[in-house]
């Protein structure tokens, strides 16, 4: 069974076509790399699976629910199903870690306190920063920032988790304690769709890598296939320059 389905997606922003006919579909717990140079398409191709980003043409179904823009209860729907991590972690700077993680529970799910607190509390523990509930983000470091920005989505009961590039405003030393925390929910069954360059990340937890660039995917695989033998030369070329 299919949790996410793309088909045909076309997406411009003014005169500019950012997407030409993305076809992608993601089975449940299945985890799903995105990779390629800047300007391919990948982040908006994230930000149309949740509505934050308009497609022209073609379908997005999360969950047996179509996104329609004449239908913004789609919207709502989807958005709920879905968690979003982006490479700024964008917490709310006068909240503390935990009033984060409990806001939309309580607004949105309509939770208790206590409940949306507890669910918090265990969210925050798996991604290890259960001890730092009470400060507020200027007192974390990045790393810090971003496991607390994943914890705040899991909140939310998200069945597919999108990731865009969540370690790219890192220091390089903070990268490895959020690739953790990443690899502990794809080995928990998380449904994921995530754009990156950590490669290592890709090998190993991904069931498939997708390649894109000029808003089109150009090649996917499993990653024993697509990192040993790539089938395009675009592909190779980008893989090269990575090796680097």
């Amino acid at each position: 069974m299919f949790q996410l389905e793309i088909q045909d997606l076309h997406a411009s922003f003014g005169r500019t076509e950012v997407l030409h006919g993305v076809s992608l579909a993601v089975a449940r717990g299945e985890r799903i790399v995105i990779c390629g140079p800047s300007g391919s398409g990948k982040s908006t191709l994230l930000r149309c699976v949740n509505g934050l980003a308009r497609h022209q043409r073609g379908r997005v179904v999360v969950d047996g629910v179509e996104l329609r823009d004449d239908d913004p209860h789609t919207l709502d729907q989807a958005r709920q199903r879905v968690g979003m991590v982006f490479q700024q972690w964008n917490l709310f700077p006068h909240l503390t870690v935990l009033e984060n993680c409990t806001l939309a529970p309580t607004r949105v799910l309509k939770l208790g306190h206590a409940e949306a607190r507890s669910r918090a509390m265990d969210y925050l523990a798996r991604v290890r920063i259960a001890g730092l509930a009470d400060r507020y983000p200027r007192q974390l470091s990045g790393g810090q920032q971003q496991r607390a920005a994943i914890a705040r989505s899991l909140c939310m009961g998200p069945r597919l988790m999108l990731f865009d590039e969540p370690t790219s405003a890192l220091d390089p030393e903070m990268v490895q304690e959020v690739v953790d925390v990443m690899i502990a929910l794809a080995d928990g069954g998380m449904t994921m769709l995530c754009v990156t360059h950590e490669m290592a990340f890709a090998r190993r937890v991904a069931d498939r890598v997708v390649f894109m660039d000029e808003g089109r995917i150009v090649e996917a695989g499993r990653p024993e296939a697509f990192f040993a033998a790539p089938a395009h030369a675009r592909t190779r070329a980008f893989l090269s320059r990575l090796a680097r």
